[in-house]
């Protein structure tokens, strides 16, 4: 069985799970990714994907875009219980999968900083 894939407990899901982190989001953005958080009350954090097609047209540029993504969530490090919400820039279909994930690096730091003392 393949073990390097997203567990099902981790993925935002459900359109309440998705409009939680909407209503009141810890924000971080640049050219490439916008991603939301909002501390959740579980004990352990979920990733939500928001790529849309005005951003990223092909099929295989969004699913690109997700598996990178994914597998960045997968393979970070988390210690706060923080539900993720990434949403795809303009830019970031053009982008290299490196630049890609010194962006999502960035967001995430930035994030956590946010979200630790107000939560």
């Amino acid at each position: 069985m393949n073990t390097a894939r997203l567990q099902k407990r981790a993925r935002l899901l459900k359109a309440v799970e998705f409009q939680r982190v909407f209503d009141q989001p810890v924000r971080s953005s640049d050219r490439y990714f916008t991603v939301l958080a909002r501390r959740n009350p579980l004990n352990h954090p979920r990733l939500g994907l928001a790529i849309s097609r005005r951003k990223a047209r092909l099929s295989v540029q969004r699913n690109r875009l997700k598996r990178l993504v994914r597998e960045y969530f997968r393979q970070a490090e988390h210690n706060v219980q923080v539900d993720y919400v990434v949403m795809a820039g303009q830019h970031s279909c053009k982008a290299s999968n490196t630049v890609l994930f010194q962006s999502l690096d960035k967001h995430w730091r930035i994030v956590k900083e946010k979200c630790e003392p107000s939560c």
